[in-house]
């Protein structure tokens, strides 16, 4: 899995993930933090990250995957770039600047990420003077959304005047192996790959059986609803990104899946982003009559694996209910369509789902990556979901870095094509974030769409509050009735634009919420 990452990478696809995060330097020594205070700070915690100083080595031809080897050329300062806003340095611009940032590949000789710290952040409402943030970009072969966790966990305190580890720092550089001992190695792992291969087989079995058996108990159901109608985000995709994101009060989530029985905080989310992008697509007269449905990543990481490199995780699809009106109808459709993808998930067995991956012929694996992007496969041949939405829980206290507290956090994804709109969830102390990165020829009004996602959180916590009594689900999907089959013509016209407010500020619009405008990976 995370060699596929490697054979996706493009000029116009590059395979990082990362975030953006605002700091306040108030706690830190004399309220102010230097750039060379950064770099002191990230340097003196090295050895808490496994991931910092590692860089891939490919094989020729591509007869393998890809190693890992600690860089002999390691050099932070490459690594931590710095930059400021032009005047006057407001939210708009600095969603911008990290989507430049962002859509610029990884030197893939080097250890794959980089941090920039940016300044200038003089006119954010809610937005302390002399607040900084940083853009960071990881490649996604080098970790998932839970071991970006743990790469935060190693870059940051829980205390401003923490002091350095303890731990020493140990590590040693490594020498570029030859390209014909790579090759050799490449072909001891071929021959050894089909009894890997019957190994993963001989596993899965089990959990096959289970799937028929499941499916004819009833327990759960494979229906045409879990395959996605094509949309302006599934084609080939360009290099310019747009990022945005809106920030929620994680309470008013956890408040609103208490209307439909058994919903989960993550089936909210993705109401939310359903409602969003039924609002985006009525406004453009491209609303499909069937639903859109969503990739969700599942992490399968063990308690062992906290701090491993890479990905542990599977995935299930999530219809979206985009064809249902009524918010709160829409959340029973998604919570029940949930249970029915885990349920069939938790019979095949989602860590079997990623070791069946693990043996999958590299150079056949690369090749099909390659062949799925130059000849323009993504405009012709349907992916099985229209979005991405991966929820990533953060830290649920104020952490630190370089003594600066942590104001916020806004995730970034990469999209590879057939992929342009993807959406990560990410909580932080009583917040929580909705952002989405997305190819900027096909959602070229990134400010309209995160006002969409600010719109779905208010209808769908208002029609919450009206409820008595939490519904029960239905055993059968939500059907839409006829009249909400097709929007109202006045449906299709954006709302007026909220006047919200990056971090800090309630919403003006709507004096009951506080949804927020947030900077985030």
């Amino acid at each position: 899995m995370d060699a596929s990452f490697v054979a996706l990478e493009t000029r116009n696809s590059p395979m990082h993930i990362g975030s953006i995060l605002i700091y306040n330097p108030e706690t830190a020594p004399g309220g102010f933090v230097r750039f060379k205070d950064i770099l002191s700070f990230m340097e003196s915690r090295m050895q808490l990250s496994r991931t910092m100083r590692q860089r891939l080595v490919r094989v020729p031809f591509d007869l393998d995957y890809p190693y890992w080897i600690e860089d002999p050329d390691f050099d932070l300062e490459y690594h931590v770039r710095h930059v400021a806003l032009p005047k006057p340095g407001d939210w708009r611009q600095l969603c911008i600047q990290a989507a430049r940032i962002f859509a610029r590949p990884l030197d893939l000789t080097r250890p794959p990420w980089e941090f920039t710290v940016v300044e200038g952040l003089d006119n954010i409402p809610g937005v302390a003077k002399g607040s900084y943030a940083m853009v960071t970009k990881v490649h996604h072969a080098a970790i998932d959304g839970m071991s970006g966790i743990d790469l935060m966990e190693a870059l940051h305190t829980l205390m401003p005047d923490a002091p350095p580890p303890s731990e020493p720092d140990n590590w040693q550089p490594e020498s570029v192996p030859s390209p014909a001992s790579l090759i050799a190695k490449s072909w001891l792992n071929a021959v050894a790959n089909p009894v890997r291969q019957l190994e993963v087989a001989a596993k899965a079995m089990p959990g096959l059986a289970r799937a028929v058996k499941g499916l004819a108990t009833k327990d759960f159901a494979l229906h045409g609803e879990m395959i996605a109608p094509r949309t302006r985000f599934n084609q080939v995709i360009s290099t310019s990104r747009v990022v945005e994101g809106r920030s929620v009060p994680l309470s008013d989530i956890k408040a609103i899946r208490q209307s439909v029985e058994g919903a989960k905080v993550n089936d909210v989310f993705l109401t939310i982003i359903g409602g969003a992008m039924r609002k985006y697509l009525e406004a453009k007269d491209d609303l499909p009559d069937k639903t859109l449905t969503a990739m969700a990543p599942i992490s399968v990481r063990g308690k062992d694996e906290k701090g491993d490199m890479g990905n542990q995780v599977a995935a299930m699809i999530a219809p979206l209910g985009t064809h249902i009106a009524d918010p709160i109808d829409r959340l029973e459709y998604v919570f029940s369509q949930t249970t029915n993808s885990k349920a069939m998930t938790d019979a095949l067995g989602a860590r079997n789902m990623t070791e069946m991956s693990k043996v999958s012929p590299a150079l056949f694996m690369a090749l099909a990556a390659q062949a799925y992007t130059r000849l323009g496969l993504a405009n012709r041949v349907a992916l099985p979901f229209t979005t991405v939405v991966t929820n990533v829980p953060g830290p649920p206290v104020p952490i630190y870095s370089a003594g600066a507290r942590l104001e916020s956090m806004m995730g970034l994804l990469c999209l590879t094509d057939g992929l342009g709109l993807g959406h990560v969830v990410q909580s932080y102390v009583k917040e929580a974030t909705i952002a989405f990165t997305a190819c900027r020829n096909l959602l070229p009004d990134p400010e309209f769409y995160a006002q969409c996602i600010e719109e779905s959180f208010h209808e769908l916590r208002e029609a919450a509050a009206k409820v008595q009594e939490p519904r029960v689900p239905q055993a059968k999907p939500v059907k839409q009735p006829k009249s909400a089959a097709k929007p109202a013509k006045s449906a299709a016209k954006p709302a007026a634009k909220a006047k919200t407010t990056p971090i800090k500020k309630p919403a003006t619009k709507k004096p009951a919420t506080k949804s927020r405008k947030v900077a985030k990976k």
